[in-house]
Parts: structure tokens; sequence; C-alpha cells
């Protein structure tokens, strides 16, 4: 059966966690191209589902765990973001959680002597200067004539989420497979999954582990059941790519240095393959009319496009048709937290 295990950090485990004998998760690796950025997933896709590799210059629709969790919720909110893809701005905190997600996969591409935290801290700054860089609208949450003293306090929460992760984990003594990993495979019913993953580590004795980075609270209820369900999301793929089923799928909740850990099984991501199928067809139903219907919900809140939303009063735009060629990329935000 499945197993959940919460886990605080090491300075707060229980004597059970303590004395479980751990697998060793390195020093197994992929060569790292000249940029020092990880090989993705992408040919081992088509190579292991024996598809053609798609044209360069024309992506299939596909489904992401992002927007896949996105129909769940809100058929609507899927439309706002993946067929009239309305601009969002970003919450300080995104930005935060995506600056962190790159220097941690920065850090890795590192030698292991050189995973320290004081790298890490240092890593920040330059790893900011080259996000702002190719997403210059990232500054202009930052351009109050206080601007300043809130950058610095901006930048010390990172570090705190740093300090928290060399908490939780030694980098030092981690091999990881891949970093920020691009995973794409096509089930036999024809839906194509792609997505992310924050880390990737495989055992000497093969069993792999999906590690997703969290920089907000552990979650509880709607939360915790929304990560898990991109982790699930994941080991499908990784199932489908590899002949495998994860060993464990483990989110690290930086801000409270929390960590949660699942171990899958054959028949429960048999189960979930058959979920996300279903919700891709619905997707597909959809698309096809536009139907795309609203789910008040106390998630309502944080929604950005709450104006646009029939259930307060809103008018969507008109409905563009179904988009071409790609409806499920995820943005480096999605990814962040």
């Amino acid at each position: 059966m499945p197993r959940v295990e919460h886990h605080p950090s090491p300075r707060g485990r229980t004597r059970r966690d303590a004395t479980r004998t751990p697998l060793s998760w390195g020093p197994v690796t992929l060569p790292r191209m000249a940029n020092g950025s990880t090989t993705t997933g992408t040919a081992h896709a088509a190579t292991t589902t024996g598809a053609a590799a798609p044209d360069a210059g024309v992506r299939r629709p596909a489904l992401s765990p992002s927007r896949a969790s996105d129909f769940k919720q809100c058929p609507l909110l899927y439309r706002f973001r993946a067929v009239d893809r309305l601009p969002e701005t970003p919450t300080k905190a995104q930005v935060r959680g995506t600056l962190v997600h790159s220097v941690l996969e920065r850090l890795f591409a590192l030698p292991r002597a050189e995973r320290t935290a004081g790298t890490a801290r240092e890593l920040l700054r330059p790893t900011w200067s080259q996000l702002s860089e190719e997403s210059p609208e990232w500054r202009e949450l930052f351009t109050d004539p206080e601007s300043a003293d809130e950058l610095s306090e901006w930048f010390g929460s990172a570090e705190k989420l740093l300090d928290s992760y060399f908490a939780m984990e030694d980098p030092r003594t981690l091999d990881p497979e891949a970093c920020e990993l691009h995973v794409e495979t096509e089930l036999s019913s024809g839906v194509l999954l792609r997505g992310y993953i924050d880390r990737l580590d495989v055992a000497p004795t093969g069993e792999i582990r999906v590690v997703d980075y969290k920089t907000g609270a552990a979650p509880r209820e709607i939360g915790e059941a929304k990560a898990m369900f991109q982790m699930k999301f994941y080991a499908v793929v990784l199932w489908r790519l590899r002949g495998v089923v994860p060993r464990q799928l483990k989110l690290l909740y930086l801000s409270d240095g929390q960590a949660l850990a699942y171990t899958p099984d054959e028949a429960e991501l048999a189960r979930f393959e058959r979920t996300l199928e279903a919700i891709w067809q619905a997707i597909l139903r959809a698309g096809r009319t536009g139907d795309f219907r609203p789910s008040p919900s106390r998630l309502c809140g944080w929604c950005s496009h709450k104006d646009l939303c029939p259930s307060y009063g809103g008018t969507p735009p008109e409905y563009p048709g179904w988009p071409e060629p790609d409806a499920g990329e995820e943005s480096a935000l999605d990814r962040a937290d």
C-alpha cells in the first residue's frame, strides 16, 4: 500500500526517523552540457515511447501538472491561463521561489565539495541579475522609493529558505541524475504529458526518487492534495518512460523545514493515469465548445482573473478557440511553488 511520511528537519526528527537506513542516492549522474545545465528527458521520452521525434517547429497540445490542477480547481481558470493566456503579475513570493529554485539548480552543477550554504547565498544576487534580465518586468516589483531596503529584505527571506534547505539535506552527499528535468511521454490513449521535475535522484541499485522544493508553508488539506497530485503526475511520466515505479516522492517545504515523503505503487499510478486521461478528455470537450465553467471556492480570493469571472459579475473575453500548437507548457513561476 502507498505510504505517506511526514518528516521535520533533521534537528527535530523522531528516533524512528533517525534510525532508518536510507538508500544511497548517488553518485549516478548524467553528462552535463558545457553551460552547466543538465540534459533533459525529451530525447529519452521519444525513444522510450517509440514515437518519432516531433517537428521542432510544432508542438502538440499537452497536459502539464499545473494546468491539469487548474482544470480540476476551476475549468475557467484553465481557460484563462492555457487558452486565453491572460497575463498575471507575479507576487514577490512567487519570484522568490523561482530564484531559490534556480540557485539550487546551480548549486548542484558545482563539484560536491563546493555545495555549501555560503556558496548558495553567494549565488543569490548573480542569479537574480540573470533572471531579472530575462524577465525585466520582475524588477518592477521593487520600484517603490524604499525599494533598496525592500530588495535587501527580500534577499534575506530567500537566504532563510536556503538555510532551511541545508538543515534538511546536505547536497555534498547527493549526486542527482538531473535537475530541472524536462520530461514528456505519450500514454497509450494518446494523451501527451509534459512537465519539469525539480530534481531526480537515482540510487546505484536503480531506485528513483523525485524531489520537489516548495517555498511556501507546508500545506494542509487542499494544498497538500494539490502538491501530491503534481508528484503523482511526475511518477506516472517516469513510470511510463523508464518502466520503474519511483521508490519515493519527496516534497521539501523550505519555509518551515518540513518534508513529506510518499511511496506510490503500480496499481495506484495506473488509477491516476486513468484520472489524467479523464481530465484531458474533459478539457478537449470544453475546448471544442468553449464551455469552461467557473467553479467558485475559497481559492478564488487568490485568483488574478476574478474581475473576469461570471461568478463575481465579470465577463470573460471572447473565446479565441482551441490554442495551437501548445496548451500545456508550464512557466518558471508554475514550477517554483
